[in-house]
């Protein structure tokens, strides 16, 4: 992407400002201790990459309009939650005392200034609070504590408040509490829990140490961006060589994109497709780490720990081994975990390339009808990769193309382009894949942070299948997988079935490096950091934006994804979703009369069906687990009655699952030729799809080894066979031959 300039000298547009005088009396009555204090200060850089960063934000963000200098002083809240996200250590009173004495002050130190003496300022008072509060943990730790009693902790305090300060010790006593009982549910005599406990704090303690000056720059700054939108973020410099690494796609590690949750943890921002933590089947996204383990090392606790430090540890020689704690995000039990093995592996896009199954699927007459399911993970582009690379050059398009010419070959009757853990790539190769099914016409609309508009379009005549198609979608499906899905429900191409909808990202980002955009005479900025800004959104041919709503299906599965927290809606301060004039093209969706006897269907199938029994049942217990898990009981004898409960129902499902697996559609294999070439030779790569992919009766708790059962999926290989009887007219699937869609005056 062509770097933007800024419309004017970016050093030339800030005005001279008063100072205002710190009540340093206020301030030093919050933050006294006898803990040694840090020397950080505002540096020259700093105040070049602050100001610098306002006036991007200004210039070059979408929501750029929305957001005026009275928003600033929510920073300073947002800026505690990023240091203490489980409101534990501040309290309300230290809420009020920063916002009182740093909120009238923070435009003209941001804007004008560049000063972040207010980061560092609470900073200290939150390094301060907790030494404090963790020798009083140490000395708590040794005394006896009732487990027998009525009491109940919330696990999650995220959306709590901070405490009263009169009320803190009574609320870390409860903290205690559970934390001893999280430790002996794993069977841990009291001795060793507490033992555990202590030592989490220690590591607590140099991690915040540990923590150096861009480090707090880089949290205050991106409380600052997030008031514009949840993807926007400041880089500092070690942060924006970590994202270059992240987009080379060729490290040595998992393949796993990772992040710091609101609460501490360290949590699975993405999942590679075709690296090890895909592959194994048992790393999702929104999956929280919370140990790592080196092949013969002892198990280090990450829980409050840097980030950078996290993804050292996790990074590692080629063939190593590492044991990663994983508390699943689709886990009932707030304290579920299970321990990953992983080999490290180099992680490269070739490993992520689309496959393909021919799936027999049971007709009424009694034969059977194939149907051609290409998986699809990524929007990739290999062309970048090494010369060396005997893979390089693949595009996902490219490859689509091949396995549908085989599958055609094969017979196929109908096709899937599953998209379920496709969490987008390359927006080209979105739209390059949408001209496979259609004549031609455009595919996306993009406006941008200045209000214009550029259309992206399939010019290509060439239709690679224009028989009977499904797309299946999740949650999980972003980006570039919903521009996918969108277009060909637009264009009625295809019947678009998964989740009530897909994730609902509809916004592009940019990397904008500081060092672009400062002045460089008398000061060193090759240590500048970076700024990530939303600066587009996409719409559909039909104007309709994907931000927030998604792409909603044709025909909705149920789905334990619908009640796990994730998805662009439930993003503090995310972009809202609108629409624009639409665009012409030719095609216009599903007619009501074609789809509204397919859904029927589906609907008879999923209160007949036992696998849909067995669904229903899971997410119901689900649905219940995790509402009266928000409270959690501190009695052990409940706690441990609790735990076998699940572990009985856990049991019970396992068996049904493996009972219900044995009716799977016979399936072979369609290969690229260059995965067959690579086979023949020795050097076959990594298959693409994992053990248990993140399909619509998702159990987190379930080992590997169980059997596959992919209820979406064999309900849309249903779905797909019955518009063979409901309709031989070809105009139902040839997108480009349909009469030109109706326009309305939308804007």
């Amino acid at each position: 992407m062509k770097r933007p300039t800024f419309p004017v000298n970016i050093l030339s547009v800030f005005r001279p400002a008063l100072r205002f005088a710190l009540p340093l009396l206020a301030l030093a009555s919050l933050t006294a201790s006898a803990a040694p204090d840090r020397t950080y200060k505002t540096t020259q850089l700093m105040r070049m990459e602050v100001r610098a960063l306002v006036s991007m934000l200004e210039h070059y963000h979408y929501n750029r309009g929305s957001v005026t200098a009275a928003d600033y002083p929510q920073m300073i809240e947002d800026y505690m939650k990023g240091l203490d996200p489980q409101h534990l250590f501040f309290t309300a009173e230290d809420r009020d005392a920063f916002r009182k004495l740093y909120g009238p002050r923070i435009e003209n130190d941001l804007n004008y200034l560049g000063n972040i003496d207010t980061a560092f300022d609470i900073f200290r008072a939150y390094e301060r609070r907790v030494q404090k509060r963790t020798s009083w943990i140490f000395a708590e730790l040794p005394k006896a504590h009732d487990l027998t009693g009525q009491d109940t902790y919330q696990a999650n305090r995220t959306e709590v408040s901070w405490p009263a300060t009169a009320t803190a010790d009574e609320l870390w006593q409860r903290r205690l509490k559970y934390e001893l009982l999280q430790e002996m549910l794993d069977n841990k005599p009291a001795a060793e829990a507490k033992e555990a406990i202590r030592k989490r704090y220690e590591r607590m303690l140099k991690n915040i140490a540990d923590l150096e000056d861009s480090d707090v720059q880089e949290l205050y700054l991106t409380s600052l961006t997030k008031i514009y939108d949840p993807h926007s973020a400041y880089f500092s410099a070690d942060s924006l060589e970590d994202f270059a690494i992240q987009m080379k796609l060729s490290l040595v590690g998992i393949g796993a994109v990772l992040g710091l949750e609101d609460d501490g943890y360290c949590i699975v921002r993405e999942v590679v497709p075709g690296g090890p933590a895909f592959l194994s089947g048992q790393i999702k996204p929104n999956d929280r780490i919370l140990a790592v383990q080196q092949q013969g090392g002892e198990k280090i606790e990450v829980i409050g720990m840097k980030l950078r430090r996290i993804v050292d540890m996790i990074r590692g020689q080629k063939d190593t081994r590492l044991t990663l704690t994983i508390r699943p995000s689709d886990a009932a039990d707030p304290g579920k975990t299970r321990d990953v093995l992983i080999t490290r592996d180099i992680i490269k896009l070739s490993s992520a390339r689309a496959s393909a199954t021919i799936h027999d699927v049971p007709a009424a007459d009694g034969s059977t009808i194939p149907v051609g399911v290409i998986n699809l993970n990524s929007f990739y582009d290999s062309s970048n990769e090494d010369a060396g690379d005997a893979k390089a050059g693949n595009t996902a398009s490219q490859d689509v193309a091949e396995l549908i010419d085989k599958l055609k070959a094969a017979g196929i009757q109908a096709l899937v382009i599953d998209l379920r853990r496709n969490g987008g790539g390359l927006l080209s190769e979105a739209i390059e894949m949408t001209g496979l099914f259609i004549e031609r016409g455009p595919v996306v609309q993009v406006k941008d942070f200045m209000g214009r508009l550029n259309i992206d379009s399939d010019n290509n005549r060439k239709v690679a299948y224009d028989g009977p198609l499904a797309v299946l979608t999740s949650r999980f499906s972003a980006s570039a997988s919903e521009i996918f899905a969108g277009a060909l429900q637009n264009y009625g191409r295809a019947v678009v079935i998964g989740d009530s909808s897909t994730h609902g990202k509809g916004t592009v980002q940019a990397v904008l490096e500081m060092k672009n955009y400062l002045n460089q005479f008398g000061t060193d900025v090759s240590r500048a950091g970076a700024a990530k800004l939303t600066i587009q959104k996409f719409y559909l041919p039909n104007g309709a934006s994907t931000q927030q709503r998604g792409v909603v299906p044709d025909i909705a599965l149920p789905s334990i994804d619908d009640f796990l927290d994730i998805g662009e809606a439930g993003l503090p301060r995310a972009l809202m979703w609108d629409e624009i004039r639409p665009t012409a093209f030719q095609g216009r969706p599903l007619e009501k009369s074609f789809v509204q006897p397919l859904l029927q269907a589906s609907l008879d199938r999923q209160n007949t069906l036992e696998e849909f029994s067995y669904l229903r049942n899971y997410i119901e217990w689900f649905k219940t687990q995790k509402e009266a898990n928000k409270v959690v009981s501190l009695n052990l004898d409940q706690r441990r009655a609790e735990k076998q409960a699940r572990d009985e129902f856990k049991k019970r499902q396992d068996a049904e699952r493996e009972r219900l697996a044995r009716a799977n559609f016979p399936k072979r294999e369609i290969k690229l030729a260059s995965v067959l070439a690579s086979e023949a030779s020795g050097q076959a790569e990594p298959a693409a799809s994992p053990a248990d992919p993140a399909d619509g009766d998702t159990d987190a708790d379930d080992p590997a080894d169980l059997p596959r059962l992919d209820i979406h999926l064999r309900e849309t290989l249903r779905v797909v066979t019955d518009t063979l009887r409901l309709s031989s007219n070809p105009l139902y699937w040839a997108g480009g031959r349909r009469p030109l869609a109706a326009s309305s005056d939308k804007s």
